[in-house]
């Protein structure tokens, strides 16, 4: 069959299009939040390594974690999504052989950012976090672990990107074994080396660093196989495919723009950590603890998130708007319940969480200040988080990312209130409770004020 004829081939049974909403929705999220719990896991286990080298490794984690999060987030939830939702709307429309070269497409674009982001921190990166606060030996800590970390920033795109290829045929069962695989053996790389276990040499916060390139460049090697050799759905084409702006501005009107809402999400992080450390180095710690909670919501609204994703691109690629609107809101429900439960929890019994990481008194409180107060939040950010992912498939994301701007505003104008009336160190948890609200209210209007197709009248 030459390419005309598979263009004209009519599509396969599609069960992402006909199917009930609800329990396809799950059985594609389930798989997610696995894995992503596992990587939760190891992000915890990460903390908890970097506990024990000492108060001021905390506080140059609290430095460079965001920075790590946007790269995650940018290179998975935000160009990641740009990419499965072009290959689930060419795929929903039949046009196997459209996806196939825009995930070729999407490659080419996933090495490019690697190498701008880390050409952008190893160059300035110290100047980022001298900015944000940092000073002699957490000043140090953060630099040698940003460096270690970028020196890398290729391996994190294209491993991500190979996920988002592999998320747009809607096979999130590999995708989320991948995931477990290569979280454990992030956790094992890093933590051995970080520590010194047994006969590894003991790196700290390089280690950390190490194990988490080592986790992504084996996970790289093995999606590239499954998309070239391997049994999946959409072969990879490496060769014979002539690069196309069209492909380039399908993928980018997505991704583009919604990278623009890790980006705000990073600056009210940095902004709030940059608050946090006018109250000293110990509430600086301990707002590194709070907020890596909260950064951590991110993966868990994605594992819902990103189910929706080819549902609604599918839906959309084949004509059925109202289909990709249900599934959009059942999956933000979902997505508010699931974080909402994590948010009562921890504001309720903060120590849960704080006591993983330290038991230095002073650190013990704040971020238990931070959690009591900014877990009320939780719900709000985490349905506004999901309706963002889901926008992405419907190929509308303008709406999510203006309320990321919203929460922004919100944050920059509050804190610099906070700072000028010489408030305590809680009402910043307040702030972050605020922004949460503002936010997932914002998206849903967003959201419902736009239109993502011709829907029938009787709709």
């Amino acid at each position: 069959m030459n390419e005309l004829e598979a263009r004209r081939a009519p599509p396969p049974p599609n069960r992402l299009v006909t199917e009930p909403i609800l329990p396809t929705l799950v059985g594609l999220a389930a798989p997610n939040v696995l894995a992503l719990g596992v990587l939760s896991l190891v992000a915890i286990a990460e903390t908890s390594y970097i506990g024990h080298i000492g108060t001021e490794a905390l506080a140059a984690m609290a430095l460079v974690f965001p920075m790590i999060m946007l790269t995650q987030m940018m290179s998975s939830g935000a160009m990641g999504g740009g990419v499965s939702s072009a290959i689930s709307r060419a795929l929903g429309a039949g046009d196997t052989v459209r996806a196939r070269i825009l995930a070729m497409h999407a490659l080419v674009i996933g090495a490019c950012a690697g190498l701008v982001f880390s050409a952008f921190f190893l160059t300035g990166g110290s100047a980022l976090y001298v900015l944000l606060g940092g000073k002699g030996g957490v000043l140090a800590q953060a630099i040698v672990y940003s460096t270690a970390f970028f020196s890398g920033a290729l391996l994190i795109w294209l491993y991500n990107t190979l996920h988002s290829i592999v998320r747009g045929t809607g096979n999130m069962r590999l995708s989320s074994a991948v995931m477990i695989f290569g979280g454990l053996a992030q956790m094992a790389i890093g933590g051995g080396l970080s520590l010194g276990i047994g006969p590894l040499p003991q790196l700290g916060l390089v280690g950390i660093a190490v194990g988490q390139l080592a986790a992504s460049g084996l996970g790289a090697l093995f999606l590239f196989w499954y998309l070239t050799r391997g049994p999946s759905r959409l072969k990879l084409g490496i060769t014979g495919v002539a690069l196309d702006r069209a492909l380039f501005v399908d993928i980018l009107k997505v991704g583009a723009v919604a990278w623009l809402s890790p980006l705000q999400s990073i600056i009210v992080v940095l902004i709030l950590a940059r608050f946090a450390a006018d109250y000293g180095t110990h509430a600086l710690a301990g707002f590194g603890i709070g907020i890596r909670l909260e950064l951590l919501l991110v993966p868990i609204a994605f594992a819902t998130g990103v189910a929706c994703v080819p549902m609604v691109g599918m839906a959309i690629g084949s004509g059925n708007p109202v289909r990709a609107r249900r599934v959009a809101w059942t999956g933000a429900c979902l997505s508010g319940g699931l974080i909402g439960v994590i948010g009562i929890v921890f504001s309720l019994w903060p120590h849960l969480w704080a006591g993983l990481f330290t038991d230095a008194g002073p650190v013990m409180v704040a971020a238990s200040d931070y959690l009591r107060i900014a877990g009320i939040g939780f719900p709000a950010y985490g349905f506004g988080l999901c309706l963002y992912f889901a926008s992405q498939g419907s190929g509308k994301i303008l709406g999510p990312v203006l309320a990321g701007t919203v929460r922004l505003v919100v944050v920059g104008i509050g804190g610099w209130v906070i700072l000028a009336t010489q408030q305590p160190f809680t009402m910043l948890a307040t702030l972050v409770a605020v922004g949460m609200l503002s936010y997932g209210a914002a998206t849903a209007l967003f959201v419902w004020m736009t239109r993502w197709g011709p829907e029938p009248a009787n709709s």
